[in-house]
């Protein structure tokens, strides 16, 4: 498959690649989206196997990198101190979503280009090199773009894969998204797909990282949000607040619906509960 990757590039294109670079500030490196601004902060440095290349002393015994075959870096040091023969884009990190200890954590993985999104990439840089006018063209603009989206969705798979193999970030990633969603109870939009997003992971990857507590995501949620209810409602300020608007004011949207899982968890309804805490203080 990475044969296809050649076959389709132009003559010379590395040295195209390389020529064209300089115009747009970026040294050795193609900026990736053309339009992006300076001073964008941490970038990450995306390579791509031009023609092959060897292994350095002392690390024959891996595979040689093939054409197509991709590296990240996270700087232009360590993107060009080990990988001659490959061109390198330069992609903003807010551009892709990722926090610069993301970028840290993906720092020298190595990539197959002959499978899935990595193919995909792969295959669409290569031809990107080859295209002559494609930093002044309305088409060009467009292209970048579309090769930031991809590299975007390369990145976020390789960040969950190596969470995964992780047992260590996935408890820090677990950690974070806990006090992500302390920070926003009172947000009714706040749904796994919402928390997933925020922290640049699959929806069943945010799964995945609940199950090891023997809870849902929405469970968890719905908890957290029913015990900061009773708490307000318990509270000799929010006496003469409805039930209605301290269940608002959490993030429950139906005031019947909070009323019947309060009642399933604590036994008594948020009215009980409100003149229960009233009685005894």
């Amino acid at each position: 498959m990475t044969t296809s990757f050649i076959s389709c590039m132009p003559k010379n294109a590395e040295k195209r690649m390389f020529e064209r670079a300089p115009h747009d500030g970026s040294g050795r490196f193609t900026i990736l989206p053309w339009s992006s601004p300076g001073g964008e902060g941490e970038c990450l440095y995306l390579g791509l196997n031009i023609f092959g290349s060897r292994r350095l002393p002392g690390e024959e015994s891996q595979p040689s990198p093939r054409p197509g075959d991709l590296v990240l870096a996270d700087s232009p040091r360590s993107a060009c101190l080990r990988h001659d023969g490959f061109a390198f884009f330069r992609i903003p990190c807010s551009y892709l979503g990722i926090s610069g200890d993301d970028l840290r954590f993906l720092a020298d993985t190595e990539v197959s280009g002959g499978r899935g999104v990595a193919a995909l990439v792969s295959r669409f840089l290569t031809m990107l090199t080859g295209e002559v006018d494609v930093h002044t063209s309305e088409n060009g603009r467009r292209l970048a773009l579309n090769a930031v989206d991809l590299v975007a969705l390369l990145v976020a798979e390789l960040l969950e894969s190596r969470r995964a193999e992780t047992p260590d970030a996935g408890s820090e990633m677990l950690t974070r998204i806990r006090v992500h969603i302390e920070k926003n109870l009172m947000d009714p939009g706040l749904s796994p797909e919402s928390i997933a997003r925020a922290h640049h992971i699959s929806v069943r990857y945010l799964h995945k990282l609940f199950q090891s507590d023997g809870v849902t995501v929405s469970a968890w949620v719905r908890q957290r949000r029913l015990d900061s209810c009773r708490l307000d409602l318990s509270r000799a300020p929010n006496r003469r607040r409805t039930v209605a608007a301290v269940a608002q004011t959490w993030g429950f949207a139906s005031p019947s619906h909070f009323s019947r899982v309060f009642r399933q968890t604590y036994g008594m309804s948020p009215r009980e509960w409100q003149a229960s805490a009233s009685v005894d203080q």
